[in-house]
């Protein structure tokens, strides 16, 4: 998504991640006390100090949204091969798939992580749009919509070590992220 909207970015922009004009722009921001981390995964919630709850009232927000047994399959695999130091890293490389999503501690990030905590702020009204990987098509429109022209993303990113997220489970499992990621997959009619 940074990528299909980076082409159009105005040079007062600010732009969070690791693209091209994310990472020429950083200088902008490294001096601004913020609430969280800004970075490619940021919170709304996190961006506090860079923006105001009044100017958030007025943003047009939104966040894509992935099936939740697809989202932690490649979120391990991608934890897997990474060196920083963080929890996540360390747990995916030293357990299984299955060891993975058994630690308290994963499960609990997925619990306080779903999708609405993304683009959610205490008191301040915010109607986000959510836009589904897998019907990104119909979900994109609003967005397309506000934005005034057509968006076409590149895959970029794209996995190569899970082609079936399915193969990856076994009944508990699945019946473990139907727990953890409960609230997502009732907002946004996932199944397995």
């Amino acid at each position: 998504m940074a990528l299909a909207l980076e082409a159009r970015a105005m040079k007062d922009d600010i732009m969070l991640g690791d693209t091209p004009k994310a990472v020429n722009r950083r200088g902008r921001i490294k001096d601004v006390q913020t609430a969280g981390r800004l970075w490619k995964h940021t919170k709304l919630s996190d961006l506090m100090g860079l923006v105001s709850p009044d100017e958030v009232s007025d943003f047009f927000t939104f966040t894509l949204v992935r099936n939740p047994w697809a989202r932690l399959v490649i979120y391990c695999h991608w934890l897997q091969l990474q060196s920083f130091d963080h929890v996540a890293v360390g747990l995916a490389k030293r357990h299984s798939f299955d060891g993975f999503l058994n630690t308290p501690a994963i499960a609990k990030s997925i619990q306080m992580n779903d999708a609405k905590s993304y683009v959610s702020l205490p008191k301040v009204n915010v109607s986000p749009c959510f836009i589904r990987l897998e019907h990104f098509k119909a979900d994109v429109s609003p967005l397309e919509a506000h934005l005034g022209f057509s968006l076409e993303l590149p895959h970029e990113n794209q996995s190569k070590s899970v082609a079936n997220y399915r193969d990856f489970y076994n009944p508990q499992t699945e019946s473990l992220v139907s727990e953890i990621a409960a609230s997502d997959i009732a907002e946004f009619g996932y199944s397995f």
